[in-house]
């Protein structure tokens, strides 16, 4: 992710400076980008500056994103832009969304998927077309890969907050959060013993009923549905848009301009120039604590929160 923001920040010519830990990771990071880090990590970097920038991105593991933050915050950053979800645990995006308030810094999280051109399109055709009615969500993870990735245990035990939550996200972004939902778990995985099978509906604020499920031990992918009083919007994958029209059986591919997701990481760049403009439509680290509330009772299986 720290190439694909340096990929960025150069066609915005955005001046910058890249801190690293490994001379491993650097060296690779350089031959990818050809620019140079400074290596060591951001705490050394840090005791030998006078001034530092107040304006930093996070990219790191997900087991460091919080200590990383942490640290910025420690030292006077302003505004921070830090990968999904925040912090590995929802103790730690707790903490550091208090800290940041404390310290009267604002720290926003980076759900990309939020700036696809497919989600500008369909939040277009719902404002046409008058609004969510309902919608429904698959976060069905790809368990035979996960099992094989060499990742922290506690990073694979928390996988729903740190990646399944990007398609939630999604989800109560366009459909709105929920006001009453009840959710409900079975099974478990060797990588994942807290469930391997979710289900659950609820009722947005905007008053949308919607409905989700996954199931981990078994083939699929995530997915989003959003439907309207004319249009059925269909995100699978995330990235394209299909629509069925109302009155008709027939599912088509909407066009939308997805230049920029094809030159860049998709919604990488529309999400760093909102960074650096108006923060229009990213989450504010505080909202993600909000959220947890939602993020814990899936995970968990509760009935109800």
């Amino acid at each position: 992710m720290a190439a694909e923001y340096a990929k960025v920040l150069k066609v915005m010519k955005k001046p910058f400076i890249v801190i690293g830990r490994g001379i491993k990771s650097a060296k690779k990071f350089k031959e990818t980008t050809g620019i140079n880090v400074v290596s060591g990590g951001l705490n050394n970097w840090v005791k030998k500056q006078k001034t530092i920038p107040k304006i930093a991105i996070v990219a790191v593991n997900v087991d460091q994103l919080s200590k990383t933050t942490m640290e910025l915050l420690s030292r006077g950053v302003e505004l921070i832009l830090v990968e999904k979800p925040g912090g590995m645990t929802a103790e730690e995006i707790k903490t550091l969304s208090n800290t940041a308030k404390r310290k009267k810094s604002h720290v926003y999280v980076a759900y990309n998927r939020r700036f696809y051109a497919s989600t500008k399109k369909a939040m277009d055709i719902i404002k046409k077309d008058g609004g969510v009615k309902s919608f429904t969500f698959d976060f069905t993870e790809l368990s035979y890969q996960i099992s094989k990735l060499k990742l922290p245990t506690a990073v694979k035990e928390n996988w729903f907050l740190a990646n399944s939550s990007h398609v939630v996200d999604l989800a109560f972004f366009l459909g709105g959060k929920p006001s009453d939902m009840r959710s409900y778990k079975s099974g478990g995985l060797r990588w994942h013993p807290n469930g391997s099978i979710f289900v659950g509906a609820g009722i947005s604020e905007s008053g949308a009923p919607f409905s989700y499920s996954a199931n981990w031990a078994s083939p699929g992918r995530w997915g989003l549905e959003v439907f309207t009083s004319k249009s059925r919007l269909i995100f699978r994958p995330l990235e394209k848009l299909q629509i069925q029209k109302i009155g008709s059986f027939a599912v088509e591919e909407v066009l939308i301009d997805d230049k920029l997701d094809k030159e860049f990481k998709p919604g990488v760049y529309e999400q760093t120039r909102s960074f650096f403009s108006n923060r229009n439509n990213l989450i504010t680290i505080q909202k993600q604590a909000e959220a947890l509330k939602f993020y814990n009772q899936i995970i968990d299986g509760s009935a109800k929160t």
